[in-house]
Formats: structure tokens, sequence, C-alpha cells
């Protein structure tokens, strides 16, 4: 089975670029050991450090009853890489 990452770029997590923290969200079943692996492997750079936090799912409502459904779990992961090392997909130019 394959673990995927995507990557969250917002305001905050663009200005936490620069000090070299990059933000990514994944499966909640995932531990710090393999998502540190699978980021080491998957971009080529060195983790110095990782925190990761679960942000609960929202509720929604939709359809013409207006039923609720619960979005799912989710995992927030905060890497910081070695100076000098940097991440293509975080990267939106000049």
């Amino acid at each position: 089975m394959q673990i995927r990452v995507r990557p969250l770029i917002t305001e905050k997590t663009s200005r936490l670029i620069k000090t070299n923290w990059y933000t990514f969200a994944a499966p909640v079943s995932k531990t710090k050991n393999q998502l540190e692996d699978l980021i080491k492997k998957t971009f080529n750079v060195s983790v110095l450090a990782i925190k990761t936090t679960v942000i609960k799912g929202k509720t929604r409502r939709s359809g013409k009853s207006r039923k609720t459904r619960r979005l799912s779990d989710w995992k927030k992961v905060m890497i910081k890489i070695k100076e000098g090392e940097k991440i293509d997909l975080f990267d939106q130019g000049a």
C-alpha cells in the first residue's frame, strides 16, 4: 500500500518555507517515522525535525434534504529540512 501526502500551501505555510519548514496533509493512520521515511525518499531531502497534529473533520450539509455528513479526519505534518535544501512542489516563483 502506498502512502500519499499532499502539500498544504497557504499564506502561513509560505512564510514558514523561508525558515525551512514544509507542511503536508497525510492520513491519520501513519506514524511520524513512516511519514519521515516517505518524505526523505520522495523528495530526496534530509529531515531534521517533524511535528504532527490531527485535524478533526468538519461537518457539512448537502442535498435537497440538507443531510449532515462528516468529512474524515486528517493529519497535518510539518517537517524541517536541512539548510540549503528545498522541495520544488512549494516553489511559487518570483
